[in-house]
């Protein structure tokens, strides 16, 4: 006989916990642009060179990358309030000694510790946010701020770090953070809770762990390498030949262990594998979309940091609008992939017409047109994705699964920055060289050199609006999950049944 489900009474404070996830969500989101606004302020008063500066960015990148999977087992073993509260306090600790470094050592040190604890926040959060909202409507809602969130924080970054480094100094971008962490810690405490069912007792994997780390570290550090030193590169080959082995080998051993790392039910189940996928490819698309513009507005257009951090605005608020207000109307009504192919085409579109942009174009005819575009897309396909990230999986894997997530979009992250910016730096060269017979007069090399720029950028925004329409492709053939029609889902600890739970294990 199968015990029958038991079904928790919601937390009572489930939307107040929301306020201090989401504000630990945007904390660990806008760092990873508000310090691009920085650098060459702080590049100045450290004295770092050219060639170490990108350290500052990629100390950060690496450890956050290559430890989520470590971070997110141990959200589900030793608790998720637990490990949101532990990286909540340890990001700001070493916000607050990159804010006060006096050479480049301490500042990159503090980065990576940035990192680390940034893996351990990031799929707690998440997985918090699973486990705490499990009525179908409800969850709608709530991993729609959530998404709104994870979307926006990085355009929210650049505004920030430009008011910082223009007003007051390029450390207050890292010692914003400090605020941000306490006020989450304090919610945290008060407010948030996590059912006791949901925790995972099991031992850790360490073979899993070394495997995964040194795979993933080898994997974003490659791409790093190929954006600097070019794909064919000696060192890009073996890094990239290194990952392969050992995620290969990760991925055997998993299959065998007791209790492993990463389940390979998780990755395995057809909606979730198809969301990795999707999310990982839209993010490529996305940071490059970051990265161009960013680059447009202030080295084509003379734009300030400021004015470029404010000029992102209607991206947030496309972002804000289809996260919150349409997604959530219509994740009960209509499947998910319903929902995400069209978001990523309307994302698409957006990056479509910023193909059109030249050295005069206008910011309110083209730039800001193309950003409404694509922040309604990405708000609309993100939320639903987001949710089926950790829906119907099991409560004691929901940790993992979040880190799923965030590793998707940072390894996405890493082969867009690289890739794209290796597309456009080639465009820019083969075109200034065509174009570079009988120019004589500064004026018209300044010129030149801004057209073979902008060329550049157009040629990788093509590039993304492909990546974009496989993000796609890849919601709408491999996502199959049907709308959340009412009452409560599976992937929290809404039902904890042994009964339950078996099925639960059958379906994925």
């Amino acid at each position: 006989m199968t015990p029958p489900a038991t079904t928790t009474v919601p937390d009572p404070h489930r939307w107040k916990a929301l306020i201090f996830i989401g504000l630990a969500q945007l904390m660990v989101v806008l760092d990873t642009t508000i310090v691009n606004i920085a650098l060459p302020s702080a590049q100045r008063d450290l004295g770092i060179s050219d060639g170490n500066r990108q350290w500052v960015i990629t100390a950060y990148t690496l450890a956050f990358g290559s430890l989520l999977l470590f971070g997110g087992r141990i959200a589900d073993l030793a608790g998720r309030r637990r490990a949101f509260v532990t990286g909540l306090i340890g990001f700001a600790a070493a916000s607050a000694v990159a804010g006060a470094s006096v050479n480049s050592g301490m500042l990159l040190g503090a980065r990576a510790a940035q990192g680390v604890f940034g893996a351990l926040l990031a799929p707690a959060a998440l997985s918090l946010l699973a486990v705490t909202f499990t009525e179908a409507g409800e969850r709608a809602k709530a991993f729609g701020i959530y998404g709104a969130i994870s979307g926006g924080g990085g355009a929210v970054g650049l505004i920030l770090g430009g008011v910082f480094t223009e007003y007051l100094s390029w450390r207050w971008a890292l010692y914003v953070n400090i605020p941000f962490a306490a006020a989450a810690v304090a919610g945290a405490v008060t407010v948030v809770r996590e059912p006791r069912s949901a925790r995972n007792g099991a031992r850790l994997d360490v073979p899993g762990v070394v495997l995964a780390t040194a795979g993933l570290l080898c994997l974003v550090y490659g791409f790093t390498r190929a954006e600097t030193d070019g794909w064919s590169a000696p060192g890009t080959l073996v890094l990239f030949g290194a990952a392969v082995v050992l995620l290969a080998a990760f991925a055997a051993v998993e299959s065998r262990a007791q209790v492993p790392l990463l389940p390979l039910r998780v990755v395995t189940e057809r909606n979730r594998g198809g969301v990795y996928l999707s999310l990982g490819l839209a993010v490529i698309g996305m940071f490059g979309l970051f990265l161009f513009l960013t680059y447009y507005l202030q080295v084509i257009k003379g734009f300030t940091p400021m004015a470029t951090g404010f000029a992102f605005l209607p991206m947030i608020a496309g972002m804000v609008t289809g996260s919150t207000q349409i997604a959530p109307r219509l994740m009960t009504r209509v499947p998910p992939r319903l929902l995400m192919g069209p978001g990523f085409v309307v994302s698409g579109l957006g990056v479509l017409l910023l193909t059109r942009i030249t050295v005069d174009s206008p910011y309110p005819t083209v730039v800001l047109p193309a950003q409404v575009l694509l922040g309604l897309g990405m708000g609309t396909a993100f939320m639903p994705a987001m949710s089926l990230a950790t829906h119907s999986v099991r409560p004691e894997d929901a940790g993992v699964a979040s880190a799923m997530v965030s590793t998707s979009q940072q390894v996405g992250g890493s082969i867009g920055t690289a890739l794209l910016n290796t597309v456009a730096a080639s465009a820019t060269t083969s075109w200034g060289i065509a174009h570079a017979g009988g120019v004589g007069r500064p004026v018209d090399r300044i010129l030149l050199a801004k057209r073979a720029a902008v060329h550049g950028y157009t040629t990788a925004m093509w590039w993304a609006v492909g990546i974009l329409a496989l993000a796609a492709l890849a919601a709408t053939v491999l996502v199959n999950a049907r709308p959340h029609s009412g009452g409560q889902v599976t992937g929290g600890a809404a039902r904890t049944g042994a009964g339950e739970l078996s099925a639960q294990n059958g379906r994925a």
